[in-house]
């Protein structure tokens, strides 16, 4: 199945573009991390065994490029075209994650956009794009998306797209020091319309 997706791949659409997160993306990652510390805060995972740190730069991008050649992740950072630039920025960064083949043919995916250039749509445009893709080139079944009920940006995002809510998930994952209670979201391919998530999305703004 892996075969029909081949990695690594681009994605592009209405001035967005999805590609590869890569070592030499370091410098550049890690400025708009910092410059978004307080804003992502709140929202970040943490790693609750003892003594237990999260991965560095390096080790993050190697976990995930071996992930995606394995078939069970797609890392991506967003890049907004700008006319002014030499390479078009990097303003967030999407990652489809526990890819399950066989019967589920399900993901995850999580996403974060640099506050700069928060409510214009970026993260809606790209995920509709990864989640195309996914269900069209790969042939996935499924795609969900868990957030802090408190996250009231994402949570547009899920609502913008049409992801149906599930319920929700007590303490699911360790966030930024404690275990929390996250919402599900989900998508199946018989709910994407003929236009695909991406064209409805484009259609409604």
């Amino acid at each position: 199945m892996w075969a029909s997706g081949l990695w690594p791949v681009t994605l592009q659409a209405s001035g967005i573009t999805l590609r590869p997160l890569r070592m030499a993306d370091r410098t550049e990652w890690m400025a708009v991390r910092a410059r978004n510390r307080e804003w992502l805060e709140p929202w970040e995972a943490s790693n609750p065994q003892p003594g237990g740190t999260l991965p560095t730069f390096r080790d993050m991008v190697r976990s995930l490029t071996r992930q995606a050649r394995e078939g069970s992740a797609l890392p991506f950072v967003i890049a907004l075209a700008d006319p002014a630039a030499r390479r078009a920025p990097i303003v967030g960064q999407l990652t489809v994650s526990s890819i399950v083949w066989g019967s589920a043919l399900m993901a995850t995916l999580g996403y974060w956009v640099d506050q700069e250039h928060a409510g214009r749509g970026i993260a809606p445009t790209a995920v509709a794009l990864a989640t195309d893709h996914c269900f069209r080139e790969l042939g996935l079944h499924r795609m969900e998306i868990n957030i802090r009920p408190e996250n009231a940006p994402s949570l547009r995002v899920v609502e913008k797209l049409g992801f149906r809510y599930e319920g929700l998930r007590p303490r699911y994952l360790h966030i930024n020091g404690a275990w929390a209670d996250h919402e599900s979201f989900a998508l199946t391919a018989e709910e994407i319309p003929a236009e695909g998530l991406l064209g409805r999305w484009l259609a409604s703004r």
